[in-house]
């Protein structure tokens, strides 16, 4: 049998009943247009978690440093090689421990003579980087420098959460709080932490004040990176904090953006999969129902051309052509509308759309397989009909 032959007569099998046909399709266009969806949305919204992904936390590191018999482990001048790595936007060193945490502080009683001022707060030595680090703003004043620290000023910064505690509403005249029996001179009024917002309710001294708290060694290092960048400033920061002691540095780091989009990514994939699998399988049963409703009716044709001489082979390839040109056409048509979908709801959420191109070219193979599959049994039953019994 021509080949030209068998293609006419399986498309004219298919356009004989356009109608019928046509519902027979949507089952597969149904499930490849589930699938494509499912797969453009899962990699679209993926890409926008990235995208989106909360730049704090994922460029974020904090250095813990743990107390040690053989000394401090990090120097207060450590941040310093911290911030010559490529990828470190700021870095300071805190010092805090359970002695400072509790202290009892009260500002200036000049300033407010009815206010209760006397509170218990804690209080923290931070180097001058403190405040990019953190990535807070000066409300009032200014914080203190490496002038301050050479020097050994008597000066603190307050968080402002700890100023309003105080009652310290102004800088001008230099106003002063008492921890303990000793005053010191607050310059600055610190606000606006996106990270460590504990510190908006701590007295924060340079570490030459803090020696008098017994605050003498690092207990850790707050580190901002660039985006991207958190993964190998993480691996690097311990040898570049204390090359003699990186093991015993404790590094938290953030989890890879990527990785977050990858597991979301695979688990819509999952979940919306099935869904298209089962279309795919509804379509496939119905493809297999109707090709079967299709070789019955066609008994007589079959015995017909059985009698002219066609072998099995070309029964059931016509058959077969039928029923994978109609999960072609699904495919087709299936694909198609899974990609406009997915460029529409990108449009809706303004949203860059993420496709392969790979899955549209492969979306119609996998509907024409389909009905392939699933005009098996028909065919090799229209094939098995003998010419005496088709034609009686």
């Amino acid at each position: 049998m021509d080949p030209r032959d068998l293609w006419s007569e399986a498309l004219a099998g298919m356009l004989a009943r356009p109608v019928r046909s046509a519902l027979t399709t949507l089952g597969t266009v149904l499930g490849i247009t589930t699938l494509v969806i499912t797969l453009g949305i899962a990699a679209t919204a993926g890409n926008q978690i990235v995208g989106r992904f909360d730049e704090l936390t994922a460029t974020s590191i904090t250095v813990e440093v743990p107390t040690s018999e053989d000394g401090p482990l990090v120097a207060w001048d450590s941040p310093g090689e911290l911030t010559r790595l490529r990828g470190v936007t700021a870095a300071a060193a805190v010092a805090q421990n359970t002695r400072s945490s509790n202290l009892s502080v009260r500002s200036n009683t000049l300033v407010d003579p009815t206010r209760v001022t006397d509170q218990s707060l804690a209080v923290v030595a931070a180097t001058a980087g403190l405040p990019g680090a953190v990535l807070g703003r000066m409300v009032a004043g200014r914080f203190y420098d490496e002038g301050h620290v050479r020097r050994r000023d008597r000066v603190v910064v307050l968080g402002e959460q700890a100023a309003k505690m105080l009652g310290v509403t102004r800088l001008e005249g230099a106003p002063a709080v008492f921890v303990g029996d000793r005053a010191y001179t607050v310059i600055g009024v610190l606000g606006g932490f996106r990270r460590d917002q504990a510190l908006s309710t701590a007295v924060i001294v340079p570490p030459t004040v803090g020696r008098e708290f017994g605050l003498k060694d690092v207990t850790r290092v707050l580190v901002n990176t660039s985006l991207g960048a958190a993964e190998l400033i993480a691996s690097q920061a311990p040898r570049a904090l204390s090359p003699a002691y990186s093991a015993q540095l404790h590094v938290l780091a953030p989890a890879s953006p990527t990785r977050a989009r990858d597991a979301v990514q695979d688990d819509v994939n999952g979940l919306f999969l099935i869904l298209g699998l089962v279309s795919l399988v509804v379509g496939a049963v119905g493809i297999a129902n109707v090709t079967l409703v299709t070789v019955m009716e066609r008994i007589a044709e079959i015995g017909l051309r059985r009698a002219l001489g066609a072998a099995r082979r070309h029964i059931a390839g016509q058959f077969l052509l039928e029923s994978t040109l109609t999960g072609l056409a699904g495919g087709v048509v299936g694909a198609s509308l899974g990609v406009l979908a997915v460029v529409a709801v990108s449009a809706a959420r303004q949203w860059t759309p993420v496709l392969d191109l790979r899955l549209a070219l492969a979306a119609p193979v996998a509907g024409a397989l389909v009905g392939l599959l699933a005009g098996l049994y028909p065919a090799l039953r229209a094939a098995r009909m003998e010419p005496v019994e088709a034609l009686r």
